[in-house]
């Protein structure tokens, strides 16, 4: 499969930069590149990209209020931020927009390109060293708050399962570690989904996040 990519950052250096990583990828094609949310936005179901790398701080839009409305228009176009901001803030607020990765610019290529292939996968990417540190000063925050309860009838297995889910593991990955099939894996993933009344990784990560279930 060829993932179709468009490319949103106000800046030609990133883009040309971009561009020059993903010359030599044979799965990744650039279907548009653009400087600003609206002409992103414009040109969306037109060319029906599979993702959309979108830069948080654009010159006509916020890429928070951009994500939500890509979403609005095509909800099976994947979102990933690249974004100089590493801070809770930003990161939950895109990830409430729909983004399913999210990827500082002094990120190395490699991660990048993870990042692009597992949001078009429909899985969730993040950064792995900002996703600790945010998750950690969100659980900090939020100790006082978060219930008790037990997770809402899961097995040990299915709370492995959702712990490595929220972690940003895909399916295969997973059921190698845990000594399970990959099929297994996405059979405790429906029932987690369903016992918990989830609809999508990204609602996933978020119910992890809460429950402290990813730990920093």
């Amino acid at each position: 499969m060829t993932i179709r990519l468009m490319l949103v950052d106000d800046h030609e250096v990133v883009r040309s930069g971009i561009r020059m990583l993903l010359e030599d990828e044979a799965d990744v094609e650039i279907v548009g590149e653009f400087g600003t949310a609206r002409e992103a936005l414009d040109a969306l179901t037109e060319l029906r990209p599979d993702v959309v790398l979108l830069d948080i701080g654009l010159p006509d839009m916020s890429g928070i209020d951009a994500a939500k409305e890509a979403k609005r228009l095509r909800p099976e176009t994947a979102i990933v931020a690249l974004t100089i901001h590493e801070d809770e803030e930003y990161f939950f607020r895109m990830l409430e927009a729909g983004a399913s990765g999210y990827v500082p610019k002094r990120a190395a290529p490699e991660e990048l390109l993870t990042a692009i292939r597992v949001a078009a996968e429909g899985e969730v990417y993040l950064y792995p060293s900002m996703a600790k540190l945010l998750v950690s000063d969100y659980l900090q925050q939020d100790e006082n708050s978060r219930d008790e309860q037990a997770l809402n009838g899961l097995t040990v297995r299915e709370q492995e399962v959702l712990a490595h889910l929220a972690d940003g593991a895909r399916n295969i990955d997973i059921a190698e570690t845990l000594g399970i099939s990959p099929k297994t894996v996405a059979r405790h993933r429906e029932n987690i989904m369903r016992k918990l009344n989830l609809h999508s990784r990204t609602d996933l990560v978020k119910y992890a996040i809460r429950k402290g279930i990813i730990q920093a």
